[in-house]
């Protein structure tokens, strides 16, 4: 056992020492969050794929704020929005029945994200490893999240106003406490782990699967969900799926009544990663507040989602826009662009506490087409105090 859980620490630490070279030989540049890799001489744009840190001129602004106003000066009628929320999971099973597991890429970069995802001890000896007893920052990769579609799927039933997020959010706490009270005193998957992540709209395990292959023998273990059954059944078929660290289960969590797997308070980490913009704004709070009671104190909630005028947000058609900021794609799915602001009320009103929340304003490049992308995404970590 030993044995084993020294090989998986080495595993990590080789990640982390990748990463340290990575900075001894960037030149002298101080580390950053959402990367380095800095624009300075605009002969240059050509010679990457993404520029990170990018800073938009009052142009740039004004020019997306019209395009975002164009786009969403015609939205589908109310009486026809319904199906992209009643019939979303439908939308996602026909998506991955078309594309399997071969659309999205896995998230090879999460903890370098991420490093929340790994219990503390892991995480020690694998930077001890290279560093020594130094305690180090992590710079977040400047090559991450480079699809412009991200997976998104939660699952959708009917609208729900949240008028009081306070009230809702104690609501939410007393019916999971109760409803899940039995499941304190019987058996659950993970039960004897001492550290527990939940990812919430896994898709086909992008996430799940590099997640997987670095808690094996560190005394972790992954929950993962979606209420996609087809991606779910994808994530088991997986030759790389082992229940004795994971655990993927069917689940909506815009469904008040449904129930986890696992008691209240249970786990360190909840991951929502391009998941939250999927669902309609009016749901949003209600969702975080239920995510949230099952966190125990001191937990962390990992967040990354679009940004307010992202590139994907102003090349939408007219016709497609379902409310301000919140569009449908020509496939039934849907997406909403978030602001700084947005977010930290979303976790702020669920009662955890500000970790980080960063607008990543990167500079997307098609090097053969020679083509330009603004792209804007939101990354956060709340914490429950």
């Amino acid at each position: 056992m030993h044995k084993l859980r020294s090989l998986s620490v080495a595993k990590l630490a080789e990640v982390f020492g990748r990463l340290s070279t990575r900075l001894k030989s960037s030149g002298g540049r101080p580390a950053a969050p959402l990367g380095s890799r800095i624009l300075t001489n605009h002969d240059d744009i050509f010679k990457h794929n993404m520029w990170d840190h990018v800073q938009w001129t009052e142009e740039d602004k004004e020019n997306a704020r019209q395009k975002a106003e164009e786009n969403s000066g015609v939205q589908i009628p109310l009486k026809e929005q319904g199906k992209f929320d009643t019939e979303a999971c439908q939308y996602w099973d026909k998506f991955y029945e078309m594309h399997q597991d071969k659309f999205f890429k896995d998230r090879k970069w999460l903890f370098l994200e991420f490093p929340e995802l790994l219990p503390s001890d892991v995480k020690i000896q694998a930077t001890n490893r290279y560093q020594g007893d130094q305690q180090i920052q992590y710079p977040l990769p400047s090559g991450s999240d480079r699809e412009t579609r991200h997976q998104q799927h939660s699952g959708h039933t009917h609208h729900h106003r949240n008028t009081d997020a306070c009230d809702c959010q104690e609501s939410c706490q007393g019916a999971a406490l109760e409803k899940n009270k039995a499941a304190k005193q019987t058996s659950f998957p993970g039960q004897h782990a001492s550290f527990r992540i939940l990812e919430v709209g896994c898709g086909v395990g992008n996430s799940v699967f590099p997640i997987v292959n670095s808690i094996k023998e560190t005394g972790a273990f992954l929950y993962c969900c979606d209420f996609s059954p087809r991606a779910i059944q994808l994530v088991k078929d997986h030759p790389d799926y082992d229940d004795s660290v994971c655990h993927a289960f069917v689940h909506d969590i815009c469904e008040e009544m449904a129930s986890f797997p696992f008691p209240p308070q249970s786990l360190d980490v909840i991951m929502a990663v391009f998941v939250l913009s999927s669902i309609h704004p009016e749901r949003m709070q209600g969702v975080v507040n239920r995510l949230c009671t099952y966190l125990k104190h001191g937990g962390i909630f990992l967040f990354r989602d679009y940004g307010r005028y992202d590139f994907s947000q102003l090349r939408f058609k007219k016709g497609r826009c379902l409310s301000e900021n919140f569009y449908t794609r020509g496939d039934g799915t849907c997406v909403y662009f978030f602001t700084k602001e947005e977010v930290h009320d979303l976790f702020s009103k669920a009662g955890l506490e500000e970790i980080q929340n960063l607008e990543d304003r990167r500079l997307q490049v098609n090097r053969g087409k020679k083509v330009v992308m603004h792209r804007v995404w939101m990354q956060s970590k709340y914490r429950k105090s």
